[in-house]
């Protein structure tokens, strides 16, 4: 009997496999960086033979270190980085242009001609989104621009496009199947959340031609094999969601009410909203959480798009820390920041602001500002963009947030947590096992295939272990913090001159 489930985790910066047993446990785990690509400022690229390459020696180092073959693992669960956009010759695989990273602010002048010409509120009806370069249809609008024919390649049915999902599947099925999720689907801009349906309306002003678009389906459901020359036998390919989503359902958010929030290179809270989609007023995105058994559930997205990156700027961009770890040390080493706020809008700013123009920031500066009141504030700039979605999610959701669950890597610092839930004035739940998101993934392919049989079997694990945070900073103290922030993030706003 198979006795693990295996997760591909393929993130930003690097791509990752884990191996779960039936309790939840991490048996293994392999992961292999690959290079960024900064054309110009404000770009961000990927080359998708690198992700697929580093992918793929992460599954096969996992199974070597568990001392497992394929075999043992029952199913394989896909979890990414969303949005970003790969285009890809269907009859080779080869990508036609190097993929285009979520991050990236290089579709930006195309989002200013949509909303010119007034696309945005029928973005925002039918997708949840908002007009932005973080969502992957104006990202395909630039590759079929940049390449030549790629228009009438495209058009013939010759080009695929897909999430870093449906390449991965593409790759592991050598070219057999061409096929997405609800989740990655809904943050597409091309994807009508209410219909769950391509839409045309959006297809048309985008001019995306049908033909290169993905089949949707649901998340957890066997999607095709992977092929034998990878593994050494056929291993089916049972569940698949955008990294958010996955991290939202391994952290057991399954009801209506239930938030989470993920500290890597971004930030991202979800707030489970039921089985219909709940507009947003406050600049919020409204997206599919997942689909399974036949249900589809939605959500509720506040997107900050750097938060781990900024602690990774500390160490390369300015040296100031040699390994993520020491922030912790250095940000306890003083009371405060010295009245020091960083804004770390490198590649502009998310939710609620949506500012393409935004740039970092460093405001508060005196001659007595240290390194540690820069790693300090660098810090409490993450749990303050926290903050500014978490306001917006209580007033679209209409009930305010009661406790945060809390994953990813910055979650292990305790003193980000504990500021955290000082901030927000709620406690913050990090579970023991903290690798959350590809365990969604995992828990995805393993109900599919009876290796778990319903949803309490899974929350279970994520509550082992678990540690809480309780807020203990005094109420006018925390407001006057956050006015602070505020102000802040209005000198950051607009930098970037047309």
């Amino acid at each position: 009997m198979s006795r693990y489930v295996l997760a591909l985790d393929q993130g930003t910066t690097s791509s990752r496999a884990i191996l779960f047993d039936r309790d939840g446990t991490v048996v293994a785990s392999d992961q292999h960086e690959f290079p960024q690509h900064f054309p110009k400022p404000g770009w961000v690229e990927h080359d998708p033979d690198e992700i697929w390459d580093s992918q793929l020696r992460a599954a096969r180092g996992v199974l070597a270190k568990a001392k497992a073959t394929a075999a043992d693992v029952v199913a394989i669960g896909i979890t990414n980085q969303r949005e970003t956009t790969v285009v890809w010759d269907r009859a080779s695989g080869d990508p036609i242009h190097r993929a285009i990273v979520w991050q990236s602010r290089q579709t930006a002048p195309i989002c200013e001609r949509l909303r010119a010409d007034g696309l945005e509120p029928e973005v925002r009806a039918r997708t949840g989104l908002v007009v932005d370069a973080y969502v992957s249809g104006t990202k395909v609008r630039f590759i079929l621009d940049a390449v030549p024919d790629a228009q009438a390649r495209a058009a013939r049915g010759e080009l695929a496009f897909g999430t870093v999902d449906a390449f991965l599947l593409h790759k592991l099925t050598k070219g057999r199947v061409h096929a997405t999720e609800y989740s990655n689907a809904s943050r597409t801009m091309l994807y009508d959340i209410h219909t769950r349906e391509w839409s045309d309306a959006l297809l048309g002003a985008l001019r995306v031609p049908r033909e290169m678009l993905p089949a949707v389906r649901e998340s957890s459901g066997v999607f095709g094999e992977t092929d034998p020359e990878w593994f050494g036998r056929a291993i089916p390919i049972a569940g698949m969601a955008g990294d958010q989503q996955a991290a939202l359902f391994g952290q057991g958010c399954f009801e209506a009410g239930r938030a989470k929030n993920t500290y890597g290179t971004g930030c991202f809270l979800l707030l489970h909203t039921g089985s219909r989609p709940r507009p947003s007023t406050t600049g919020l995105l409204t997206t599919i959480a997942w689909g399974v058994g036949g249900a589809v559930e939605y959500a509720l997205e506040g997107s900050v798009f750097v938060a781990g990156a900024a602690v990774q700027w500390l160490r390369d961009g300015l040296h100031l820390i040699a390994d993520a770890a020491e922030t912790e040390a250095a940000a306890r080493s003083v009371p405060d920041t010295g009245g020091v706020y960083v804004v770390p809008a490198f590649v502009g700013l998310g939710a609620p602001y949506w500012d393409e123009r935004a740039r970092g920031t460093i405001v508060g500066l005196t001659r007595g500002t240290t390194r540690e009141h820069l790693i300090r504030a660098t810090l409490e700039s993450i749990a303050y963009q926290t903050r500014d979605v978490a306001l917006c999610m209580a007033t679209d959701a209409g009930i305010p947030l009661e406790v945060l669950r809390v994953d990813g890597g910055a979650c292990r610092n305790d003193f980000l947590m504990q500021m955290q839930a000082d901030v927000l004035g709620v406690p913050v739940e990090r579970p023991g096992m903290l690798e959350v998101t590809a365990f969604g993934a995992a828990a995805l392919a393993g109900l599919a295939v009876g290796f778990w049989r319903d949803r309490s079997e899974l929350e279970s694990v994520t509550k082992q272990g678990a540690t809480r945070f309780e807020p203990v900073a005094d109420a006018s103290r925390r407001d006057a913090l956050y006015a602070g922030w505020k102000r802040a993030v209005e000198r950051s706003r607009g930098w970037e001159l047309a």
